[in-house]
């Protein structure tokens, strides 16, 4: 299939490595000029040798160089955002203090809100736009000790779904995509938290939860980017406002 994402410009959130990574060189595989945003871009400028993609150095939790990332990304007629940030700390929910949970909010939600709203423009004058905001199972299914991440991500759910409805009759489509347990940096390190909590080897940890995914492995970053890649394209122009897992059957919901 065609996905027809040459001449597309891409801004991906978070790209230096795990999720974000991936989705930023699969991106620029299909054809998109892509521009990828990471604290540390060592390996986004060593992937620009053979793939379309530049690198902008930024630390989205830092208001100023947010600032000066949404100067210079309006000047780039980007048609496809993707919203990708960091998870916050492990924690419970009781007993969290005020300004834990602003600076997590500060840090996650806050830059992909306005980075987003500065590109909107662009896209409504295009008349063609994808935004692509990376969630957690969590939303659905709050995950134990994480708490931070399921009430932030759980707010961004709703400025997701509010948004799509504002924007769809511009030819602009927004949705989340739901990673469950696929094997990245981040997983690795909370599932070291895990074994150091419980008393367990990393391997037992890692183990007993591929027991709880009807797949019975964790999932590739390749298979969650082909599925933000194809909501990037012209194929996936009417799914918008939706919420999609990637999760090997995790999720017991409907």
């Amino acid at each position: 299939m065609d996905l027809k994402l040459n001449g597309k410009v891409a801004l991906v959130l978070g790209a230096s490595r795990g999720l974000g990574g991936a989705i930023a060189k699969m991106l620029a595989e299909e054809g998109a000029s892509v521009i990828g945003v990471a604290r540390n871009t060592s390996s986004i400028d060593e992937w620009s040798k053979t793939l379309s993609i530049k690198s902008y150095k930024c630390d989205l939790s830092n208001s100023t160089a947010v600032e000066d990332l949404i100067k210079f990304a309006s000047k780039e007629k980007v048609s496809i955002l993707v919203n990708n940030c960091g998870g916050p700390p492990a924690g419970p929910a009781a007993g969290q203090k005020n300004e834990v949970w602003e600076n997590a909010f500060k840090s996650m939600a806050l830059p992909m809100f306005s980075i987003t709203n500065a590109l909107l423009p662009n896209m409504v004058s295009q008349k063609w736009g994808r935004i692509v905001t990376i969630g957690s199972s969590g939303i659905e299914q709050p995950i134990p000790n994480l708490a931070l991440s399921n009430g932030i991500r759980g707010a961004i759910a709703g400025w997701s779904k509010s948004l799509a409805n504002e924007v769809a009759c511009d030819g602009i489509t927004v949705n989340m995509v739901l990673p469950g347990r696929v094997a990245t940096d981040r997983l690795r390190e909370l599932d070291q938290g895990k074994a150091n909590r419980v008393g367990q080897s990393l391997e037992e940890v890692e183990k007993e939860a591929k027991l709880s995914i009807p797949a019975g492995r964790y999932g590739k970053p390749e298979e969650f980017a082909s599925v933000v890649t194809f909501l990037s394209s012209d194929a996936a122009s009417y799914i918008t406002g939706s919420m999609i897992r990637v999760d090997g059957g995790l999720t017991k919901g409907l």
